[in-house]
């Protein structure tokens, strides 16, 4: 029997609009009703996760900027690793390359990221790696931005260190995901799931790749396996 659960949240917990699945939600509550730890990660900023966490009823566990940032319970010290000035001067060197018009390489909350830098998906990753080249900075397309972040920082790398401060072992846990930036921590968990809308690596490195998409199908795993 797993003790814990952790998921990323979008494409995982949400529809193909990018809308919160209230069958997620439910299954969830069920699960915190029950006294299992949830932990949610995601490469947005902490205070989308604490909003979040507040809303869905969780303990606060969090890893956000995909793995840069990350804490155990809303009161607990935040972990902040990485090297933002150094990819925020990659960033300058993408714009400055591809001389973007109008709202195109747009930040994504800038302003309260710690560790890492997210822009609109307006220039490819393959570009993107090309002129980052010789830089000690880690892109990564997760399909919702582009990330920026320096050399290994990971959900998985921050899935481990939270889980410790748990007292618990990532064997432990259920993961859910489905990207990318989620293969490290879907490797680590002792289960993983992967929705049908997942990317090819992140099936690669699930337990169970899901036969329907998104947050609803995800609802239904957790009911089967917890």
């Amino acid at each position: 029997m797993y003790k814990a659960f952790i998921t990323d949240v979008d494409g995982t917990l949400t529809d193909g609009r990018r809308r919160l699945s209230t069958k997620a939600v439910e299954e969830i509550r069920r699960l915190i009703d029950a006294d299992i730890p949830i932990v949610l990660a995601s490469g947005n900023t902490l205070c989308f996760l604490d909003c979040l966490s507040h809303m869905i009823g969780t303990d606060g566990n969090v890893i956000a900027e995909n793995g840069g940032v990350f804490r155990k319970g809303f009161l607990g010290k935040r972990t902040v690793a990485g090297n933002r000035a150094l990819c925020m001067q990659a960033y300058e060197k993408i714009r400055e390359a591809v001389q973007p018009k109008g709202d195109e390489l747009r930040l994504f909350s800038s302003e309260l990221r710690n560790s890492d830098v997210a822009f609109s998906r307006d220039v490819s990753i393959e570009q993107v790696n090309a002129i980052i080249k010789g830089m000690d900075v880690v892109a990564v397309d997760t399909g919702f931005a582009i990330h920026l972040h320096t050399p290994g920082l990971s959900k998985g790398a921050a899935f481990a260190a939270l889980a410790k401060e748990m007292g618990l072992s990532p064997s432990e846990f259920v993961a859910a995901g489905d990207s990318v930036n989620d293969v490290s921590m879907l490797k680590l968990a002792g289960f993983s799931i992967v929705p049908a809308n997942g990317t090819a690596d992140a099936k690669d490195a699930a337990s169970v790749v899901l036969d329907e998409p998104y947050g609803d199908a995800v609802a239904k795993a957790l009911a089967e396996y917890f």
